[in-house]
């Protein structure tokens, strides 16, 4: 058994969280302190990212995510999302509920997938060579975090992780690694709550492809915010999370 690095804050609502890439489990935080829900929040760094100073593939990071958070309603962002995603295909009874933020069940074709890998592998080969302070300033000006601003990017969170480690989650767990899960989706049967950014036209696409797909999910669209939604409005972000926690409360 693999266990991630994590740390809990809080009494209440058994719920772990996995952030998105060159994030730590810290990025969390703003949220939580938007939230009014009392929670039991298991705050998880994923593989090659924050202290989880372990390389896991994405079955085995799953694995690892049924070990450690099995019980909790099971949040994930980007990254996270599906590696989420995976866990809850992977171990369906292992967790009551299901959030996914701006993620995707993955890219269909595998001339698609070969050439993200090779994007990716190519883009793990900058950031060893580069390393992650310039890295990290290169990835927030990509157009897709447009809504973050120096402050609510937790940079210095992000500047704690190592080239290798992001090197190495790129290569073992980015998109072009996932096996596509859309055929899968309807057979989760818990609880789902799909979240995307309005001026995040692609993800939004994808979050409502899941929910047509997904038997018992719900899904908000975030006005005036993009990809990372969590970041950019925690407020808006908590208060449609706060009052799915209450309504699908078992």
């Amino acid at each position: 058994m693999t266990e991630l690095s994590s740390r809990l804050v809080g009494t209440g609502i058994p719920t772990a969280f996995v952030h998105g890439f060159t994030q730590t489990r810290d990025s969390w935080l703003p949220l939580l302190d938007a939230l009014t829900s009392p929670l039991n929040a298991q705050l998880i760094d994923a593989p090659d990212h924050g202290e989880s100073r372990v390389s896991l593939t994405l079955p085995e990071t799953a694995e690892a995510l049924v070990d450690v958070a099995h019980g909790r309603t099971l949040v994930g962002y980007s990254m996270g999302a599906r590696m989420s995603l995976m866990a809850a295909l992977h171990s369906p009874h292992s967790f009551p509920r299901l959030v996914l933020i701006s993620g995707t069940a993955g890219l269909e074709s595998e001339e698609e997938r070969n050439e993200r890998r090779r994007s990716d592998e190519a883009l793990a080969t900058h950031i060893e060579e580069i390393g992650v302070t310039k890295f990290i300033d290169e990835w927030l000006s990509n157009p897709l975090f447009a809504g973050l601003s120096r402050v609510n990017s937790r940079v210095q969170d992000r500047l704690t992780n190592t080239s290798a480690g992001l090197a190495s989650s790129l290569r073992l767990c980015g998109t072009g690694t996932q096996p596509p899960l859309w055929n899968h989706l309807h057979t989760l049967s818990v609880p789902t709550l799909l979240l995307a950014g309005e001026n995040d036209q692609k993800f939004c696409s994808l979050a409502e492809r899941m929910h047509s797909l997904l038997p018992h999910s719900e899904l908000h669209i975030l006005p005036k915010v993009g990809h990372t939604v969590h970041l950019e409005d925690p407020v808006g972000c908590a208060a449609v999370l706060d009052d799915w926690l209450l309504r699908t409360q078992g």
